[in-house]
């Protein structure tokens, strides 16, 4: 018995250290993650696959609900709170601050990824391209459309995610697919631009887990969480 609370007690004792450890915020954690090494172009304009891609695009944007464009308003920047329906309603903005400021970080370098794939290949988006079928699209963006950046973010923030709670992975991983198909339901990409960032997405999560900066910011993130709960 004795021993038992003994261990329990260095238990806690070793994840209030880890937790009160800093995180490093020593990036760019990211390195050699190229979008135009690791992705294709996007179709060529007016090409079948392109027309395929926007009609697609349309029958989802026809069918989208007040909801949907509710929730990609409330979205428009992509944050680990994003998740905290599949996640828990613990998961509140200022309670853990390490995720908070590894997760500012991950959102700053993930964009500068994605970014360098929409300004080289300038895909435009549908209500540009379109904007007699796009009338109204939801949450506009004055960007290019390929790779979808809320895409590339949902993506690798939930797969980050789903290392600190991964009792949730699947209700987490899926939500980070709506984050980007969200965006085609409002008319500001196809599902061209979603799939893309899906793959950069992951591309980006796997670099970071294999970076020794940042799996020791994950380490206190993932006590700090454990210390919070």
């Amino acid at each position: 018995m004795i021993r038992s609370t003994l261990v329990r007690s260095l238990g806690t004792a070793v994840l209030l250290i880890l937790a009160s450890a800093g995180v490093r915020a020593a990036g760019p954690y990211l390195h050699g993650v190229d979008a135009l090494i690791l992705l294709p172009p996007p179709t060529s304009l007016h090409s079948p696959e392109d027309v395929a891609d926007r009609d697609s695009a349309f029958q989802v944007y026809s069918a989208r609900t007040p909801a949907d464009v509710a929730r990609a308003k409330a979205e428009h920047k992509v944050t680990p709170y994003a998740y905290a329906a599949a996640i828990g309603p613990f998961l509140q903005p200022g309670k853990f601050p390490k995720l908070d400021a590894m997760f500012k970080d991950l959102d700053l370098e993930a964009k500068k990824v994605s970014d360098a794939g929409k300004n080289h290949w300038k895909r435009l988006r549908p209500y540009v391209q379109d904007p007699a079928r796009f009338s109204e699209p939801g949450d506009p963006e004055d960007s290019f459309a390929y790779p979808s950046g809320h895409s590339t973010r949902g993506t690798a923030f939930a797969l980050i995610l789903a290392e600190i709670f991964p009792e949730q992975r699947d209700a987490i991983l899926e939500k980070g697919r709506l984050v980007g198909w969200t965006r085609v339901e409002v008319g500001v990409h196809t599902p061209e631009d979603i799939f893309a960032g899906r793959v950069l997405g992951q591309a980006i999560a796997q670099a970071l887990l294999r970076d020794p900066a940042f799996q020791q910011d994950l380490a206190a993130v993932k006590a700090e969480v454990a210390a919070g709960r």
